[in-house]
């Protein structure tokens, strides 16, 4: 239970299981129609950190998109906590590569911004819950400065402040990290670990460094593209928190790599 429960009387997260069923989405271009995924199939378990990877073009994004409620299916399902995905709602968030932060708000103001979507807190309780989330991610120092004056990491921790502080029962994370020099990666791989360890909501990250997804997820899903389906995954049993530069996670991220690699070979000799 997060600490500012025991005063600001936020509801619980529901069971926040995804079921992804026979999901199949077709781009129209102008050389016809393809297909981004092809009847994919994924349960993702609460409280689960599950890492999707696997060459441009294999449709994760467009997965992680569908389960957000952004983009429809042609057919297929995503269930969460037992209902079907018709739309975007609060308990599924979406955190972008960009930090799409509002530039005319303050640090504490975007985050607060997030928490207009719990209309059950008042003013003052909102601003205790921001001020948690801030705190969460080593900002609270930073809290009245304006947006331009931070760094692409610190950027990224409001944007994720932002994300975690309406409670949602799942966080949808899109190469959050991938704009960001490798310094920043890193400590923001301990950050995230350390805050997925306090309240386990559930994570599903989108990403193309193999390594970040090892690092990260409790499993992660191996995709293969024309069209994007699910060729392997693969399930992380190292202790955390993990670094990145450890040798035992090096040495699976090689074997998925080896993996991604005989995907990429297969694709190249059918075309």
């Amino acid at each position: 239970m997060q600490p500012h429960h025991a005063h600001v009387p936020l509801e619980e997260a529901q069971p926040a299981k995804l079921l992804v069923e026979r999901i199949t989405k077709r781009f129209v271009t102008k050389r016809g129609s393809v297909d981004a995924l092809h009847e994919v199939s994924l349960s993702v378990e609460e409280g689960e950190f599950v890492c999707l990877v696997g060459p441009s073009g294999c449709g994760k994004s467009t997965l992680l998109n569908i389960m957000a409620g952004l983009e429809k299916p042609d057919a297929g399902d995503v269930l969460a906590a037992g209902q079907r995905v018709a739309g975007p709602d609060r308990h599924r968030l979406v955190m972008f590569q960009e930090s799409a932060l509002f530039p005319w708000l303050d640090v504490l103001g975007n985050v607060l911004f997030g928490l207009k979507l719990k209309r059950d807190l008042d003013r003052k309780m909102r601003h205790q819950v921001a001020l948690h989330y801030l705190e969460m991610v080593g900002l609270t120092r930073f809290q009245r400065a304006n947006v331009h004056e931070l760094s692409g990491g610190m950027k990224q921790r409001v944007a994720l402040a932002r994300s975690l502080a309406p409670n949602p029962r799942v966080l949808l994370m899109d190469e959050p990290f991938a704009a960001l020099d490798a310094l920043t990666r890193e400590q923001l791989y301990f950050d995230l670990q350390r805050i997925w360890g306090k309240n386990r909501k559930t994570i599903v990250l989108v990403t193309h460094n193999v390594r970040e997804a090892v690092c990260l997820g409790d499993r992660v899903v191996l995709f293969s593209p024309a069209p994007g389906r699910i060729r392997d995954e693969f399930k992380v049993d190292l202790p955390r928190p993990r670094d990145i530069n450890d040798p035992e996670l090096a040495r699976m991220a090689h074997r998925i790599t080896d993996a991604l690699k005989d995907i990429m070979n297969q694709q190249a000799a059918a075309t």
